[in-house]
């Protein structure tokens, strides 16, 4: 379970975990905006969500204007479902145009798929496997990765 970490201004910044979290809290770093319920530790509610006491200055977060590709971050843009077919717990990333047939690995390329869907399109294209996708891949904002399954 992670929590997310809001800058004071309430954009979402990251993800931190639990205990990552108490200690913020414990330093006086952070307040609780959302908490998990009744549920404590300690003096502190479980959180959910935390902002930060002082603004953080991100300018590097706008810098490159789009995301970084990556792997995991394309299972999170996805929700972790599989594209193909639209069920929980995808563990792997699939390319929509195959490499071997001049697909690139970017993030309009790349959806999250099941292995054993991944496996069963193999080195086709969704339309030539007779498995379309449930949805279009699309680049995601930093806020849209931030957001926890």
């Amino acid at each position: 379970m992670s929590v997310i970490v809001l800058n004071a201004s309430y954009e979402p910044l990251h993800t931190v975990s639990i205990q990552h979290a108490i200690r913020m809290l414990v330093r006086e770093v952070a307040v609780v905006e959302e908490a998990h319920g009744e549920r404590t530790i300690g003096p502190f509610p479980v959180p959910r969500v935390l902002r930060l006491v002082r603004y953080v200055v991100t300018h590097w977060r706008y810098a490159a204007g789009r995301m970084k590709y990556s792997k995991h971050g394309v299972l999170r843009r996805d929700r972790f479902r599989c594209a193909y077919c639209g069920l929980d717990n995808a563990d792997t990333m699939d390319h929509v145009q195959p490499r071997s047939r001049g697909g690139r690995t970017e993030w309009l390329n790349a959806v999250a798929a099941h292995a054993s869907c991944n496996e069963r399109k193999g080195n086709r294209t969704p339309s030539e496997a007779g498995m379309p996708l449930l949805w279009q891949p699309w680049v995601p904002t930093r806020a849209e990765l931030v957001i926890d399954r």
